[in-house]
């Protein structure tokens, strides 16, 4: 052998994941396991605060901890440096995200610029962020996600999570469904072009959206076992990005559509209600079966259609032609022209999102 085998990476996976029934009252062993030091910093809202944070800071306050709280509003590049500052300036040591996407993905990038430990305490299930290392900060020209740092440990209580709105928690299924065509975008851009590929990611990316898939039935309102089979996917989801070192085992040509209507502004719909969507679509494109996960989705209660998102059927073509333009560093079936207007609206109008002419 001539050369000298030098490849090397790193994977950073959550240490503890705790699911289940009224499991908020473990966060002080957990925290005791992890030896975080005394001073801590939850963020929050004030929904997220009342509904899980409060009980959390209670019991860690009463075990001697020192507990602050930062009450915040959406990711955006303000509210993440004012989150920093008060971390700062309250000598906090660890944080204590509570809360849906957005408080989860401060509490990831104040973590990562501070260098200290955090939990990810889900609310809500609305996309499978919970337990990944990747943030999405909003911005002018739409989400832009980026590198943070993966949570060192997942308490996520069901009871809590089903006692929100289950929209939250059809969404997050969807997004983990649309995992189904961003693996064979990734698998494509691999033939293809040569990217950088990990068989363990696709395996865990897949065995989460099938087992979604799989009991797609048994997701419903009102049902705390709903939750319960959701979250262990959607948590899996997360872990497949840290094992790729990337989000591409989870987003493709579907989040692309789904960032492309939030450049366009014309939804109010959830993100993996968009990615739902688009993986019908996209699934189509590809060749592959998705009259199946058309079903899914409509099994568990999210969008299946434009007028499902609340959009015009115009606004799925142009975000259909457009996609292409948001991620030019990704290739998937989109390719990199994008769709023509005709043959995105045959696409739509075959898989049903749109009606016909």
């Amino acid at each position: 052998m001539n050369g000298i085998f030098e490849k090397a990476r790193g994977m950073q996976f959550p240490r503890n994941v705790l699911i289940g029934h009224g499991i908020l009252k473990e966060i002080v062993p957990l925290c005791d396991e992890l030896n975080f030091l005394s001073n801590g910093m939850i963020i929050a809202g004030k929904n997220t605060y009342a509904s899980a944070g409060k009980e959390i800071d209670d019991c860690l306050s009463d075990s001697g901890y020192n507990i602050f709280t930062h009450l915040t509003g959406t990711a955006t590049v303000a509210n993440v440096d004012k989150a920093i500052e008060m971390a700062k300036e309250t000598h906090s040591k660890f944080i204590l995200a509570v809360g849906g996407g957005s408080k989860i993905d401060i509490g990831k990038l104040v973590a990562a610029d501070l260098h200290i430990p955090f939990i990810s305490i889900p609310t809500s299930a609305a996309h499978d962020g919970i337990a990944s290392n990747r943030a999405s900060l909003k911005a002018d020209m739409g989400p832009k996600s980026i590198n943070a740092v993966t949570p060192m440990a997942v308490l996520a209580d069901t009871e809590v999570i089903s006692s929100a709105p289950f929209r939250y928690l059809a969404s997050g299924c969807a997004d983990v469904i649309s995992n189904l065509t961003a693996l064979k975008d990734w698998d494509y851009a691999h033939k293809l072009r040569n990217e950088p590929f990990s068989s363990s990611a696709y395996s865990l990316s897949l065995h989460s959206a099938n087992t979604i898939m799989d009991n797609a039935s048994l997701i419903k309102p009102d049902l705390e076992e709903s939750s319960w089979i959701a979250m262990r996917p959607i948590i899996i989801s997360g872990i497949a990005m840290a094992v790729a070192g990337s989000s591409r085992p989870t987003s493709g040509s579907e989040h692309m559509f789904s960032h492309a209507l939030d450049v366009m502004g014309v939804s109010k719909a959830m993100h993996g209600e968009q990615c739902g969507v688009g993986t019908i679509i996209m699934m189509y494109l590809h060749g592959g079966d998705w009259q199946s996960i058309r079903n899914a989705l409509g099994m568990i209660g999210a969008p299946v259609d434009a007028k499902g998102l609340g959009i015009s059927d115009d606004d799925v073509i142009e975000a259909l032609v457009t996609a292409h333009k948001i991620r030019k560093d990704r290739f998937t079936i989109l390719g990199d022209n994008g769709l023509t207007r005709e043959s995105a609206r045959r696409a739509a109008t075959i898989t049903g999102v749109i009606g016909k002419e």
